[in-house]
């Protein structure tokens, strides 16, 4: 077994394809084949299933690409305590965030003392950030509640309630708060299955016998919030989340008891030693300290 072989394996693994991989590699796609063909043939055992043009896991492919995540993680790591000096100075951070809204100060602090790390974000919901983080295509997630923390490092942001909005010409508008039997007389405006704050409403409607009536489903809050702007229904986000400089729009209580939704920074319990997931963590500890300390007369 080489080590090219099972980089070979685990670049395919993560692109899905042969070519996908090559070009990811600078490699052709007869020399990744022959590394994936020499690592099955050498221990007899078939790692990809190849149906119809497409390449599929094996049991023993998921098995050994659970493997390979930490080998070339642990690899990152070595490389990152070998250019410690430097990787502080250079270097990039993936952010993916439900909301870029919750960890905007911990963003601005961070790159005032570290300009020279390039910072991504993209968006995602709770799903697809956790997809995310266990296939190493982002390094830091910002999301509201996990259902399984274990193989996470966790640090609270902030908690705050879901919110009803809608357009300041809409009906409701006038209202405010209205209950979830109300909200049931309305075209509702609502995110993708994956949201957290979706899974939330329903679980609270579902308790209460309430059938939600949902006019759109739109992926992304900038979506539902131009919608819900334009007068085609209700929508719903955290109270942190809304735009109060949008005057569009008009924030609309929920009746009963809040439901919260608790924002927290996390990453891979194996990159917590990574030194700009170790600063950035650093740098949201220190500001919500601050955040918790009394304000002096």
């Amino acid at each position: 077994m080489r080590y090219v072989q099972l980089r070979a394996f685990h670049q395919v693994a993560l692109s899905g394809g042969f070519s996908k991989a090559a070009q990811a590699l600078h490699l052709t796609q007869p020399a990744i084949s022959d590394q994936v063909r020499r690592l099955e043939e050498e221990y007899d055992v078939a790692l990809f299933s190849r149906r119809h043009r497409q390449i599929v896991l094996t049991e023993a492919g998921h098995r050994l690409l659970a493997v390979t995540h930490r080998l070339f993680g642990a690899e990152g790591e070595a490389l990152e305590l070998l250019q410690e000096e430097r990787s502080l100075r250079t270097g990039s951070l993936r952010i993916v965030a439900d909301s870029v809204q919750h960890v905007l100060d911990v963003l601005t602090a961070f790159r005032a003392r570290h300009p020279g790390i390039q910072v991504s974000v993209a968006r995602g919901n709770t799903r697809s950030i956790v997809e995310m983080l266990t296939g190493y295509e982002a390094d830091i997630g910002v999301l509201g509640e996990l259902g399984d923390e274990r193989p996470f490092e966790v640090l609270p942001l902030n908690v705050s309630p879901i919110t009803a909005f809608a357009a300041r010409s809409h009906p409701a508008a006038a209202r405010a708060s209205l209950s979830l039997a109300e909200l049931s007389d309305w075209p509702l405006i609502m995110r993708e299955p994956g949201s957290r704050t979706r899974q939330m409403l329903e679980q609270r409607a579902a308790e209460s016998g309430i059938a939600l009536r949902y006019a759109v489903e739109a992926e992304g809050r900038e979506a539902v919030g131009a919608i819900v702007a334009a007068g085609g229904g209700i929508g719903f986000v955290s109270a942190a989340e809304f735009g109060e400089d949008d005057p569009r729009l008009v924030r609309i209580a929920l009746d009963g008891p809040p439901l919260l939704m608790r924002e927290a920074l996390i990453c891979l319990h194996e990159r917590r030693n990574s030194k700009a997931i170790q600063a950035f963590f650093a740098t949201a500890q220190v500001l919500r300290s601050l955040s918790a300390q009394p304000a002096i007369a």
